[in-house]
């Protein structure tokens, strides 16, 4: 068998534009909402791009993306872009990140978040280029792809989420790429104890089953995420049958968590909230809904194996 070298992207024969595209659209890719690319117009205030970053188990978060297109992320950039940033309109950011085409030290890093936090801001996320490139290959390398090609990205915001969203040629295993955000998220790898907070599962299950069948993921709002390959997309008649197989595993993991509720043997803990997240489970149920979740994981690795979430 033949090895294949996969040869790490010269992100410095691109110039700064180019770059700040590819950040941008792989943030689109990500399912980031209320993306704004503050630098196509210059003046951008410390703030090459503002978005607010997505999570299924906490609160969403208002964040800074400064582009770092230079072979060094230096402490007194960084300094001055976060002060700028802090004192621009809008308001204070709940978080920073830095995606940088350089190298990026243990040093550096360390004295960049002190530097956030000296302003206020917790969280700082700092991706060198190799960082940024492990990314884009794990969640969208047909991007990168098209980038490497020489393929040129839209300049409006709104046309690079239609380019973005849009998923010519795909091969299976590419779809399959794209597929797998579904099921990289707690609602599918978290155990169950007796004791556990479950914050909008049934939803979460009910919008994987709407992804899969549709490509049309949905926030538990009802907002759309992001555009994924549906099932209809793959060519393969083996690897079609196996989502289908999938989406009926999905399907019955839902019925199980709504029999429980519906039997008492899955209840609220009691506190009297109507928000509160945490249930009490008893310990044959939590088994069955962990035992259906790894059938679902199994099932997708085996016509995607690179696929790596499992039970933890």
């Amino acid at each position: 068998m033949a090895t294949v070298t996969v040869s790490p992207i010269h992100f410095e024969d691109y110039s700064g534009i180019q770059f700040e595209r590819l950040v941008f659209a792989y943030h689109v890719r990500a399912g980031w909402g209320d993306l704004i690319w503050h630098g196509q117009s210059g003046g951008d205030q410390g703030r090459d791009i503002s978005g607010i970053e997505p999570f299924d188990d906490r609160p969403a978060r208002k964040t800074i993306i400064q582009c770092a297109n230079r072979d060094t992320l230096t402490l007194a950039k960084a300094k001055a872009d976060m002060g700028k940033a802090a004192r621009a309109t809008g308001g204070m950011p709940g978080a920073f990140k830095f995606v940088s085409r350089g190298a990026v030290s243990d040093t550096s890093r360390t004295r960049i978040e002190q530097a956030a936090s000296d302003l206020g801001v917790a969280y700082v996320t700092i991706w060198s280029g190799v960082e940024f490139e492990e990314n884009l290959r794990l969640r969208a390398e047909y991007l990168l792809h098209r980038f490497v090609h020489g393929i040129e990205f839209p300049d409006v915001e709104a046309e690079i989420h239609s380019f973005v969203d849009d998923f010519p040629d795909l091969s299976d295993v590419e779809a399959l790429q794209l597929m797998a955000a579904v099921f990289d998220r707690p609602a599918f790898y978290t155990p169950f104890h007796q004791e556990s907070s479950l914050p909008a599962f049934q939803q979460a299950i009910e919008d994987t089953i709407g992804a899969l069948n549709t490509g049309v993921w949905r926030t538990r709002e009802g907002d759309d995420i992001r555009r994924i390959p549906s099932i209809h997309h793959l060519r393969d008649p083996h690897t079609r049958a196996a989502l289908e197989k999938v989406v009926r595993q999905v399907d019955a993991l839902r019925r199980i968590f709504v029999g429980g509720l519906r039997t008492g043997t899955i209840r609220p803990c009691g506190c009297g909230q109507p928000d509160c997240p945490t249930y009490m489970l008893e310990h044959h149920v939590a088994e069955e809904l962990d035992d259906a979740r790894e059938k679902i994981l199994t099932t997708f690795r085996s016509v995607y194996a690179p696929f790596g979430a499992s039970l933890r």
